[in-house]
C-alpha cells in the first residue's frame, strides 16, 4: 500500500466537535475513532505506516479504519488510496477469500424494493407523510425511482421525516436561485440529503444551524467576489479554496479588501496567492477583523513615533527645537564668569 499524508478539515485539527463525536458514535466503529485520536494527537503529520506502529496495528487495520473515516467526511486521502489496498503486518495485500462478505464498515446501503416502498407508504408511516408532502412541493407524481431514492434518504441516510422536508424546502430555494426556476429533482435532494448526512444534520435545530451559517458563507462569498472584481463567472477552484479558507479562519469580507488594496499598491496587479500571503500574515497575529488589523497598524506607528522621539531626545549634540544644546550652554557659562572676573 501506498504511503499517505492525513489531512484534516481546518477545524478539526483543533477541536473535536460534537458533530464529530455525534459522527463516530453512529459509525460504531472503534477503530476509526481510535485512530481519528491519534490523527488529533499528531495534528495530521504522520504516515499510515508510524499509525500503524504507534498504535500497534497492522497496515491494514489503518487503511480500514481509515476508509471509514474517510466516507465520514473526517479526513481526506490520497487520490491514489484505496480501500480495498489494505496490507497485513509484512507489507502483502490481503486478499479476500471468494464469495467473502466486505467488512461491515464497508458494506453498501440497502437495496430497496419498490414493494418495500409501498408497504411503508401503505402502512401510513412517516415517509407516507414524506411522499405526500414531497409531491405537492415539488409539484409531480413521483416515480418509482423517485420513491426508491427519497425511500433510501429516509431508511439507510436515517434523516427523520421532518428534516427531509426541510431539506427539500433547502433544495427548492437553492434550484430557483442556481436553476432555471423549475424544481429540483430527487436526485438532486438525494445528493443534498449525503451532504446533510456527513453534517450530521438530522434534527431540525441543527439544520437550522447548518443553514444560517451556509447563508452567512455565502454572502461572505458574494462581497469577496466583488472586492476581487469577478463578475459573470464563479470562482476557479483555486479561488474557491483559497475563500473558503479565508471565512473559515473568520475573515471579514471588509479584512479581505484591505489585503486587496495592498496587493495593488504594492505590485498594481491583484492575484490570489498574494492576497492569501497578507491574510496569513494577519491570522498568525490573530488580526481578522478590520479594526483588529486598523489597531495593530495604529499600535505600531506609535511605536515608531515613540521610538523617533526617544532617538532624538538621547542623541547627544542634537537639541530639541528652539532650545541650545549642553555644549553651546557650557560656553555662554565660561564667559559670564570671564566678564565677573573683570
Amino acid at each position: 500500500m501506498s504511503e499517505m499524508k492525513i489531512t484534516l478539515p481546518g477545524s478539526e485539527t483543533v477541536t473535536l466537535t460534537g458533530q464529530t463525536i455525534d459522527k463516530l458514535i453512529r459509525a460504531g466503529d472503534g477503530d476509526a475513532a481510535l485512530l481519528y485520536l491519534y490523527i488529533l494527537k499528531t495534528n495530521g503529520q504522520k504516515t499510515s505506516s508510524e499509525a500503524a506502529i504507534a498504535l500497534d496495528k497492522s497496515k491494514g487495520w489503518v487503511a480500514s479504519a481509515m476508509a471509514m473515516l474517510s466516507r465520514l467526511g473526517l479526513v481526506h486521502l490520497d487520490e491514489d488510496f484505496s480501500p480495498d489496498a489494505s496490507a497485513v503486518a509484512s507489507g502483502t495485500p490481503e486478499v479476500p477469500a471468494a464469495g467473502a462478505k466486505p467488512p461491515a464498515q464497508f458494506k453498501e446501503p440497502r437495496k430497496h424494493t419498490v414493494g418495500e416502498v409501498q408497504d411503508e407508504i401503505f402502512k401510513g408511516s412517516d415517509f407516507s407523510v414524506v411522499v405526500d408532502e414531497t409531491q405537492r412541493r415539488l409539484g409531480k407524481i413521483l416515480t418509482e425511482d423517485d420513491l426508491l431514492r427519497l425511500f433510501g434518504i429516509y431508511d439507510n441516510l436515517g434523516l427523520p421525516a421532518e428534516v427531509i422536508m426541510q431539506l427539500i424546502t433547502h433544495c427548492i430555494k437553492e434550484s430557483s436561485i442556481t436553476g432555471d426556476g423549475r424544481a429540483p429533482s430527487v436526485r438532486y435532494v438525494e445528493k443534498a440529503a449525503f451532504t446533510w448526512e456527513r453534517e450530521g444534520i438530522f434534527t431540525l435545530e441543527r439544520a437550522e444551524e447548518y443553514l444560517k451559517a451556509l447563508e452567512e458563507k455565502k454572502s461572505a462569498r458574494g462581497k469577496i467576489k466583488k472586492t476581487l472584481q469577478i463578475y459573470n463567472r464563479e470562482f476557479s477552484k483555486l479561488e474557491a479554496k483559497y475563500v473558503d479558507d479565508w471565512i473559515s479562519k473568520g475573515f471579514e469580507p471588509e479584512v479581505v479588501e484591505m489585503a486587496y488594496e495592498i496587493n495593488v499598491m504594492k505590485t498594481g496587479t491583484p492575484t490570489v496567492p498574494y492576497i492569501n500571503g497578507v491574510l496569513m500574515n494577519w491570522h498568525k497575529k490573530g488580526q481578522h477583523t478590520a479594526e483588529q488589523v486598523k489597531e495593530a497598524d495604529r499600535g505600531q506607528k506609535r511605536n515608531v513615533a515613540g521610538a523617533g522621539t526617544l532617538i532624538a531626545n538621547t542623541k547627544p549634540g542634537v537639541p530639541k527645537h528652539g532650545e541650545p544644546n549642553r555644549e553651546e550652554m557650557e560656553r555662554m557659562q565660561k564667559l559670564l564668569d570671564k566678564i565677573k572676573e573683570e
